[in-house]
């Protein structure tokens, strides 16, 4: 991707990253400020202090107005400073709430009848890679929202109905809502405008309070430890401001002195981000009188008391104070800037004056064209506004994510270096130190990061940031995150939970996307890279292949309820499950060890010394998997793969559920280039001698050596010889098994009329194509993977569809869909999984999003219709999004599946090989 001349924002952001990754170079900061607040703090495990680890309860959405957070912030359409000491976001009320809008409303895992889940409508609508121009959409009921009817109707569902959404309440009715734009513009790094528009959409005149509140993140109070304290607190103070506006100091001692201005003379309300313990525990006293909730009660309660008069605290908000007419607009203006506090009366032009619209205009022009340099010419406006939507997505969700493990463990009684310690979640984490800015799958419902959803963020990421998708990688891999046993840590639930080994194959992508873009390559990072994956390697090695046979568990692997069994609690049966997906994951991430040992082989011979070692783990891997007989997981007679129960009598029987973990050995495919073969001389000597000593390690995989090369001489490392690819893509291309018309479903359709049912002591366990939600609790009930169409696993098929066919070209095709008569070779397939995927978004011929299902209003009307939610996962036959409804995290990556190929061609992929959809261009 070349830079346009005028591609300001792209200069920018190159600029930032080449200071960055010099050494006593600081560059501008322009990410120092962004998006980084979380949208919900309460409910987390960080703040959960109980007894039993009930997160949900100990710390409520009730408890959050007035009790001070200890790991983080939250609110809506906020930013924060890259250490969040400094927060800003707006609270709204409509004069009909029982408390201020501070924070989104969702239900916790037990009250949903689906699991934990958002009740509001927000939109990310845009940003940039530097947040040089951010907008955000939240919609505002105008009646009193109903909090207590959300949780009591989910409460009363049962798992087989539908959830019960903020639009079924009514409160949407008439059109009687407020659509609220929040945008920011960068006039300098630490220069930041603040534009609000408020929209009256109702039919009549309706009330509104808008209240931009500036407060610090508690990092003072006695109970907050030494080493995580500051060293003395921080303060917000009114100052004397310009004639017409209203302003105040805030001063960190680590952060320094920022204003924040406002346009106005407006009422400025000052409180202590303090937990109100006469509210929340009775007895307690308060260490100040002027607490969190304080703003809350003037605003709602008309406390006047509760609020400081001398206008000093830790949290303020201006009070701005509408009645807003029938289809009417209200603006306010604010700015946030690192300056001198003496701001002279002749500085109020220079705030909000015409200075103060030429940044936004300047700042959205250089959006849109950054946007249109990474997408394809060929593609329609509409899919240009779902790409555009995805990545803005992608950035909006960075948040702050701050975890001290030897803290938190030892103010749990459980850290392993003390006495006395108890066993509790995440004991064996005491080494971890996590402060950094990270990539969410969704800031409400996982507001924690995922290890192998932040490996599919990088994709889209590395569209417009390829240097964020990058310290992305290296934050996992770093001391105080990946375990000194080599474990690259889960997810804040427990750190020690199993996810699938994708970070060498995203390392892979990431380097060679920043090979196309800069000609160049991180040797240094690649080599750092490649030593942390092999200790996560050796332990997977060491843990997960319980007898040595090099075939894998690993239990759930990010699957929740793919199996008939919890696959990470002991059996019924007793035994252990030889996993047809842990295995294939483990041939895969030898493949891509083998690539990344070749491309280090290139600066450092020493590194060649690693190829053999990754051929025979494959080999191996490969070997047992495709065991014949019932020893292996190969079903000879459905042709397709499953996992192996082995029963305590040393017996084995292959549990018959047809999923994405039968699918799984088809992405443990890699195309071995010609000039790579000719990097590693010995390790082909090697090869050749290993295949004449140990030939039936060949006979299971696809065929290898001289005499079996493909198009432009490449050879194939892939678990499947070509009967058995044939077998199972018409299963996978069948419409009445796994294709869906918006992507490849988790769990055929055969299911539907043929569910697989297993007795174990006169107790029945049954596998159902459920295309909707899970009816099960299994892994909290709030996602499901039986039947319902999941991005990453598709775009791992769409990568291995690709491989094969830079082998065979057209030499290969198959029927698609099965029984179609239409023959496509497997580019053409896997750009038809990849428009499948994307149709999902766009309107249709009835002008229709399948993503919006049957909801009326996201499918007609003109204030709802082209706002795109990025769900978890989609329904199995008609496309409506599941799940969590922002997780645009990995459903992010079908902004990657657009550009590649809008830009890549059948023809071009064949001749250039694997590096076409990397080219300048095509990144």
């Amino acid at each position: 991707m070349s830079i346009q001349k005028n591609n300001i924002e792209k200069k920018r952001l190159e600029e930032y990253n080449q200071h960055s990754q010099t050494e006593g170079i600081e560059g501008l900061p322009w990410k120092k400020w962004g998006p980084y607040l979380s949208e919900r703090q309460w409910g987390t495990v960080r703040e959960d202090y109980s007894e039993g680890g009930d997160a949900w309860n100990f710390f409520t959405h009730d408890h959050a107005r007035s009790r001070a957070y200890r790991w983080g912030e939250d609110g809506i359409a906020g930013i924060s400073d890259d250490k969040q000491r400094l927060c800003f976001a707006l609270a709204l009320w409509n004069g009909k709430d029982p408390i201020l809008k501070e924070r989104l409303f969702g239900l916790t895992n037990s009250e949903g009848n689906h699991g934990e889940d958002v009740k509001e409508y927000y939109f990310y609508l845009d940003s940039t890679p530097t947040h040089s121009y951010m907008k955000y959409l939240y919609k505002y009921p105008q009646a009193a929202y109903p909090y207590a009817d959300l949780v009591e109707t989910n409460r009363h569902r049962s798992r087989n109905e539908f959830e019960y959404e903020l639009i079924d309440t009514g409160v949407f009715n008439d059109d009687r809502y407020f659509d609220v734009f929040v945008e920011y513009a960068k006039a300098g790094p630490e220069d930041i405008l603040v534009k609000i528009t408020t929209v009256n959409r109702g039919p009549d005149a309706a009330e509104l309070h808008l209240l931009p509140t500036l407060w610090f993140r508690n990092d003072w109070s006695s109970w907050i430890a030494p080493s995580n304290r500051s060293p003395e607190k921080p303060d917000i103070k009114q100052i004397e401001a310009a004639l017409g506006t209203n302003a105040v100091k805030a001063r960190h001692p680590l952060l320094g002195e920022f204003v924040l201005s406002c346009e106005g003379e407006v009422p400025l309300l000052f409180t202590e981000n303090e937990t109100n313990h006469a509210r929340l525990f009775p007895g307690q006293k308060n260490e100040s009188p002027y607490v969190k909730d304080g703003i809350n009660d003037l605003v709602v309660q008309g406390r006047q008391e509760a609020v400081n008069p001398n206008k000093q605290g830790t949290k303020v908000a201006a009070h701005y104070h509408f009645n807003v007419g029938a289809g009417q607009t209200a603006v306010i203006r604010l700015r946030l800037s690192k300056i001198s506090p003496d701001i002279s009366l002749d500085q109020s032009g220079k705030l909000f004056g015409k200075d103060f619209d030429t940044v936004f205009a300047d700042r959205l022009c250089e959006a849109d064209e950054l946007y249109q340099s990474v997408t394809p010419p060929s593609v329609s406006e509409d899919v240009a506004n779902v790409m555009r939507q995805a990545i803005a997505g992608m950035l909006w969700s960075k948040q702050f994510f701050f975890f001290d493990g030897d803290n938190w463990l030892d103010e749990h009684n459980s850290n392993p270096l003390h006495s006395g310690y108890r066993n509790a979640r995440n004991s064996e984490w005491f080494h971890m130190l996590n402060e950094d800015i990270i990539s969410m799958p969704d800031k409400w419902e996982y507001p924690w990061y995922a290890a192998w959803d932040l490996a599919f963020h990088t994709l889209p990421l590395s569209i417009v940031d390829p240097g964020f998708a990058k310290e992305q990688m290296k934050l996992m891999l770093r001391g105080v995150y990946q375990h000194p046993s080599g474990q690259i840590p889960a997810y804040e639930w427990n750190f020690s939970d199993v996810n699938p080994p994708v970070h060498a194959w995203a390392t892979l992508f990431l380097h060679r996307t920043e090979q196309a873009l800069r000609g160049e390559t991180d040797v240094a990072f690649l080599k750092s890279a490649f030593n942390k994956l092999l200790l996560n390697f050796t332990w997977w090695v060491n843990r997960k292949d319980r007898f040595g046979k090099n075939v894998f568990e690993g239990g759930f692997l990010g699957l929740d309820n793919i199996g008939i069994f919890d696959r990470s609690a002991p059996l019924p049966t007793g035994g252990n499950l030889e996993q047809a997906d842990g295995t294939a994951w483990m041939a895969l991430f030898s493949q891509n060890m083998l690539e990344l040992a070749i491309e280090l082989a290139t600066y450092d011979p020493s590194y060649e010394d690693m190829v053999p070692k990754f051929i025979e783990h494959f080999l191996y891997i490969a070997a047992a998997m495709n065991r014949p007989g019932q020893e292996g997981m190969w079903d000879e007679e459905d042709g397709f793969y499953y996992d192996l129960l082995r029963l305590p009598d040393g017996t084995a029987t292959r549990l018959k559920v047809r999923s994405i973990v039968g699918l799984m050995p088809l992405c443990a495919t890699t195309v071995i280039e010609e000039w790579q073969r000719e990097l590693i001389p010995r390790s082909m000597i090697f090869l050749q001698e290993r295949m004449q000593r140990m030939p039936e390690l060949l006979e299971t995989i696809h065929p290898v050596g001289s005499t079996h090369r493909g198009v432009a001489e490449r050879g194939v490392l892939a678990l499947l010889k070509p009967e058995r690819l044939r077998r199972i893509l018409t299963k996978m291309l069948d419409e009445n098994e796994f294709l869906s018309p918006y992507g490849i479903r988790s769990l055929s359709k055969f299911h539907e009329q043929h569910p697989y049912v297993f007795h174990v002591q006169g107790q029945e366990y049954r596998v159902d194509y459920l295309p909707a939600e899970s009816n099960t609790g299994m892994f909290g009930g709030n996602s499901n993977w039986r039947g319902p169409v999941w991005m990453p696993v598709n775009v791992l098929i769409i990568r291995a569809l690709l491989s094969f066919y830079l082998y065979y070209g057209d030499n290969f095709k198959i029927e698609c869909p099965t029984g179609s008569g239409k023959m496509m070779n497997l580019f053409e397939v896997s750009k038809e999984i990849a428009d499948r995927l994307a149709r999902i978004f766009l309107r249709n011929e009835q002008d229709r999003r399948p993503v919006y299902g049957d909801t009326e209003k996201f499918q007609t009307d003109p204030n709802w219709r082209d706002y795109i939610l990025f769900y978890e996962y989609f329904h199995g036959d008609n496309g409506a999004g599941l799940g969590a409804s922002h997780q645009t995290g990995w459903t992010g990556v079908v902004a990657k599946t657009i550009q590649v190929f809008g830009f890549l061609d059948a023809k071009r992929l064949l001749e250039v090989g694997r590096q076409a959809a990397f080219k300048k261009g095509n990144v």
